[in-house]
C-alpha cells in the first residue's frame, strides 16, 4: 500500500460521500477503493468509516484523522505546486457548480481562453439552483451569489454587482416612468420568489431604508424567466445589473429609480475551508476575478 496515496483516497471518499463517486473520480472499481481504505485501517489499527449498503459514515477516530489528513494532502499539494512553480502547468479535473443564468452569459464564454492558458485543466460544470453541498457533492468550487452564511466554507469575492430596477421603452411608454418607489404600487411587477417567497425590493435616500413589497401577476425563482419576462414587456425587475447588463447597454430595456440606492451583490468562490487550494483551482479563482475587474457591472467595489 502507498500509504500517501490511501491517505489522499480517504479524504477523497469523505469529500465525495461514498466510495462509488470517488472510485469514479479516480478512475478505478469500487473494490479497489475499499480495499485501499481497509489496508489504511490495518495500518492504523482504527476504524475510520462506518459503512453499510446505502451510506458511509465517519468513526470518531475517523473525524479526527480526516482533520489531519485534509491538512497533510493540502500541505502536500502547496508544497509541489510551489516547487514546481514555472516548471509545469496546473493539472487536472476541476468540478465547478455555478448557478444557471451567470454561467451561460459570465463563465461558459470566457472558457476557450482559459482552456487555452491551461491545456492541462479539464472542467465539470455542475448546473443548479439549489444549494450544492460542496463536499457531499463531491464539487471543488462554486460560485455563489450573496452572502455566504456556512461557516465550514470559505468565500473568495471574485465580484460585485449593483442591483438595479429595469423595464423595457414600451413598457415605460405605456405605464409611465416611476419616480419614487411609492409609484411602483401602480406598476406591474415580475417577482423574483425563491422557495416561493417573494423577494422585497431594497432602496435608500437620505431619509433611510425604503422596502416595497412587489405586487404582479408572475412569480418566478429562476433568473431566465424574470429576463424574459421583463424584455417581452410584462413589467419591472428589480435584479442584479449582471442579469441585464448588454439589454442595458443596448439601450433594450432602462433603469429607473436611479436616485434611490438599491445595494449590492457580493459574488463569491466558494469551496471547504481549513484546506490549501490547488493550484488549479486557484488559476480558475484568479481568471475569472481579473476578468469581471474589466466589467464596470462585475468589478470588485
Amino acid at each position: 500500500m502507498d500509504r500517501l496515496d490511501a491517505i489522499r483516497l480517504f479524504v477523497r471518499v469523505v469529500e465525495c460521500g461514498s466510495f462509488a463517486a470517488a472510485a469514479r473520480e479516480a478512475g478505478v472499481g469500487q473494490p479497489a477503493v475499499s480495499k485501499q481504505i481497509a489496508a489504511l485501517e490495518a495500518h492504523l489499527g482504527a476504524q475510520l468509516m462506518r459503512r453499510t449498503s446505502r451510506s458511509m459514515s465517519l468513526t470518531e477516530a475517523g473525524q479526527t484523522f480526516y482533520e489531519s489528513a485534509v491538512k497533510l494532502v493540502g500541505e502536500l499539494e502547496a508544497a509541489e505546486s510551489q516547487v514546481g512553480l514555472g516548471q509545469s502547468a496546473p493539472t487536472g479535473l476541476i468540478r465547478v457548480a455555478v448557478p444557471p443564468v451567470f454561467g451561460r452569459l459570465y463563465i461558459v464564454p470566457e472558457l476557450p481562453e482559459f482552456l487555452a492558458r491551461y491545456p492541462k485543466i479539464s472542467l465539470e460544470l455542475s448546473v443548479s439552483s439549489r444549494t450544492i453541498h460542496l463536499i457531499e457533492d463531491g464539487i471543488d468550487l462554486a460560485i455563489h451569489h450573496g452572502e455566504l452564511a456556512d461557516s465550514s466554507m470559505t468565500a473568495t469575492r471574485i465580484a460585485t454587482t449593483p442591483f438595479v430596477t429595469v423595464a423595457t421603452p414600451g413598457y415605460l411608454a405605456l405605464h409611465g416612468v416611476p419616480a419614487t418607489p411609492s409609484d411602483l404600487a401602480s406598476h406591474a411587477c415580475v417577482i423574483f420568489a425563491p422557495r416561493r417567497e417573494p423577494r422585497a425590493w431594497m432602496f435608500e435616500d437620505r431619509s433611510g431604508a425604503i422596502v416595497h413589497h412587489p405586487q404582479g401577476r408572475l412569480r418566478t425563482s429562476d433568473g431566465e424567466q424574470i429576463r424574459a419576462a421583463v424584455l417581452t414587456g410584462l413589467g419591472l425587475a428589480h435584479a442584479p445589473a449582471w442579469l441585464f447588463l448588454r439589454e442595458i447597454a443596448s439601450g433594450a430595456v432602462r433603469v429607473v429609480l436611479q436616485d434611490y440606492e438599491a445595494g449590492s451583490l457580493p459574488i463569491s468562490a466558494v469551496h471547504p475551508a481549513g484546506r490549501r487550494l490547488p493550484t488549479k483551482i486557484r488559476v480558475f479563482i484568479e481568471f475569472f476575478a481579473d476578468r469581471f475587474a474589466r466589467n464596470p457591472s462585475l468589478a470588485l467595489r
